[in-house]
């Protein structure tokens, strides 16, 4: 690469930017910010074209800014208001629960999924929230069967949740 004087440069490992303003050997002078640099021409970059002048020919970066203007989903509230009473509402998926589950087992997502809906079945008795669904998914049954058997540990009761609204997957507990 020939670097001429008046070429726009930028450094490889640094934020500086500037203009070559002399060229010596392998040694080149930029000014940037001001000041004069003197570094060796295989730690700069020659600028063809400024970025902002590239991206605005660009159909992705403007279907980029497109999906970034999407609106965002609003967080949905754990509780439910019904005429009567409010309903708290847990999704022990591992996916909901955590943003990566990976490097755990089934072993370690089982009981992050039980210490969860322990967390939340106290909350809910401390603050006498009258009922609780636990979304579990059908699967094979076994966190279904884990929940049971912490459930019949506390003062509540238990039964299948509402099949219209989320099929077998979910328990229902009355405190």
């Amino acid at each position: 690469m020939h670097l001429q004087v008046g070429n726009k440069v930028a450094v490889l490992d640094d934020v500086i930017r500037g203009v070559v303003v002399g060229v010596s050997n392998d040694d080149i002078s930029i000014e940037a910010e001001g000041m004069t640099f003197v570094f060796k021409a295989f730690e700069l970059v020659k600028i063809e074209e400024e970025q902002y002048e590239l991206s605005k020919y660009s159909d992705i970066n403007n279907q980029l800014l497109k999906e970034k203007n999407v609106p965002k989903k609003k967080k949905v509230s754990a509780f439910k208001k019904t005429k009567n009473n409010t309903v708290m509402e847990v999704d022990l998926h591992i996916e909901k629960l955590l943003k990566n589950a990976r490097g755990m087992d089934n072993f370690d997502i089982l009981n992050y999924q039980i210490k969860t809906a322990t967390h939340k079945l106290e909350y809910c008795i401390q603050k006498r929230i009258p009922r609780l669904i636990f979304i579990h998914g059908v699967g094979e049954g076994v966190l279904k069967t884990e929940l049971q058997y912490l459930l019949n540990k506390y003062p509540v009761r238990y039964q299948d949740a509402s099949y219209r609204e989320y099929g077998l997957g979910a328990t229902e507990v009355v405190i």
